[in-house]
């Protein structure tokens, strides 16, 4: 039976004041000082299953396909750069090691094919590996804008692997990774920000539960199922900030995307788990945020969908998105000034506070660690005029000129950018020449948002480039963004996963 509306709406109410009312959960199950911190809104977990077993493709709106349709094919790219990363031999060498090769799911970028939850977990890795996949937006005032998870990642992985083993249609795998990846949004949305802001890296954690969706919607699990899958997916949901600017950072989506496929499996064979894994005392919100927002998602799957609104950002640039702003606006100062790196004194890069907390890597050594740094992003384009996957290397970082424009940049909180508040990403840059001349500017947005978007050829020029630094030809890139343009109309998604492999 489903969740009564005047029910969920009239808990939601009551909880939604400080991410959550007065209502008490079981007495002593909770420490009394944090009772009434949490909100007590029965039934979620249930409508999040309900939003999984009775979306269809049909329910997607046109508009929303076309953007998924542009995820879809920046994913695939991102495999394919992903292969040749460090992580991509690593990963595949782990699998051979298992003995688990010859199985009916694609690890792209290669020959190698093995169990579906196997595959997931490589081609995770390898859309992460470059930190070039798109990201979440969020625009709460308690949240900081462009921070929030990397959704294709886990739900394309998931689904991708698991349509393949089933011969499954485009039309198939189209409603299952939106539906994955609007599950993982709404969640993100809604759990209380201490869940990113101490530690929890979301990606691995509410990316698990959007693959565990997305497979399920695969699998074609009934209700009880999918509320199993999603209370195995819970358990198993992880991942800590601290990894950021190491492989495990990627090993982090692999893991989701794998997770999730294991959490529906399990689950049509009959494994058990909680039915109210969300909102129970001891569930996941609890655990992993100490609260959440019922607002944010009661009602709130696929009204609008997250693809709509706030939306999802595609990178332009292989680091972390908190950059993007920047390098945005000093690509423009650039090409405006016509500024050389030799006449450059001194960069200040000014953020509100919440970005250097991401951004954590000020005096970079290796090329994972140049994506969480303004400093080795804001030298790249000084240097070089861009900053793209052959830029971001541990070889690059490490050259005298590029350490020692490093030591030039100056980051840190700009009052400006703070009053401006977290629903941007508003950066500011102060750029001191020799000659005495400050050239200034500032951006709110970077290319790749919403704000800014990116085209569907230009994210094939992206392919195009990932595919190239994979050593793929240009012709064989051509054939994969042909087909995911017109994937509604493919019959088997095996067609699509044969082009993919090496």
């Amino acid at each position: 039976m489903s969740l009564s509306r005047r029910k969920l709406i009239r808990t939601a109410a009551a909880a939604s004041s400080v991410l959550g009312g007065h209502a008490s959960p079981q007495a002593g199950a909770i420490p009394k000082s944090s009772r009434a911190e949490f909100p007590k809104v029965e039934g979620l977990t249930r409508e999040v299953a309900e939003f999984i077993l009775h979306t269809g493709y049909s329910d997607l709106p046109a508009d929303v396909v076309e953007l998924g349709r542009k995820s879809i094919l920046d994913g695939m790219g991102l495999a394919l750069c992903g292969s040749v990363a460090e992580t991509g031999p690593l990963s595949r060498a782990y699998v051979k090691a298992l003995g688990l090769t010859g199985g009916a799911s694609t690890i792209l970028g290669s020959s190698m094919k093995t169990a579906a939850r196997f595959a997931a977990f490589v081609n995770g890795v390898g859309i992460h590996a470059d930190d070039y996949d798109d990201t979440q937006l969020a625009v709460a005032e308690d949240r900081v804008y462009g921070l929030l998870t990397h959704p294709t990642a886990p739900a394309l992985s998931a689904a991708l692997a698991l349509a393949e083993s089933r011969s499954l249609s485009g039309r198939e795998l189209m409603t299952a990774y939106h539906v994955g990846v609007e599950v993982e949004c709404k969640i993100a949305e809604a759990i209380s920000p201490r869940h990113y802001d101490e530690g929890f890296h979301s990606t691995g954690t509410c990316g698990t539960i959007g693959a565990a969706a997305a497979a399920a919607k695969i699998i074609g699990l009934d209700l009880h199922q999918t509320l199993h899958a999603m209370g195995i997916a819970a358990s198993e949901a992880a991942g800590l900030r601290e990894n950021f600017g190491t492989m495990t950072k990627p090993l982090h989506a692999g893991r989701a995307a794998e997770s999730g496929v294991v959490a529906a499996e399990l689950a049509v064979l009959g494994w058990t788990a909680a039915e109210q894994i969300l909102e129970a005392p001891r569930g996941f919100f609890r655990a992993a945020g100490g609260g959440y927002d019922p607002n944010a998602i009661v009602h709130k799957l696929g009204q609008p969908w997250t693809f709509r609104q706030p939306g999802i950002s595609i990178k332009p640039y292989p680091s972390g998105s908190l950059t993007h702003p920047a390098m945005t606006e000093m690509t423009r100062l650039i090409r405006t000034h016509a500024i050389q790196a030799q006449q450059v004194e001194r960069v200040d890069v000014g953020t509100n506070r919440n970005m250097p907390n991401a951004l954590i890597h000020h005096q970079p050594k290796t090329g994972l660690e140049a994506k969480f740094s303004m400093e080795f992003c804001m030298a790249a384009l000084l240097l070089y005029g861009k900053a793209g996957l052959t830029e971001f290397t541990s070889q690059v970082v490490n050259r005298r000129e590029v350490q020692a424009m490093i030591a030039r940049i100056h980051f840190g909180v700009n009052p400006v950018a703070e009053a401006a508040g977290y629903n941007k990403m508003t950066t500011i840059l102060d750029i001191r020449l020799r000659d005495g001349r400050t050239i200034s500017g500032r951006a709110d947005f970077a290319k790749g948002s919403p704000a800014i978007p990116m085209t569907y050829q230009e994210v094939a020029d992206k392919f195009r480039d990932c595919a190239a630094f994979a050593g793929w030809s240009r012709e064989k890139a051509n054939r994969v963004i042909d087909t995911v343009g017109r994937l509604e109309t493919v019959s088997d998604i095996r067609t699509i996963t044969a082009l993919l492999a090496g």
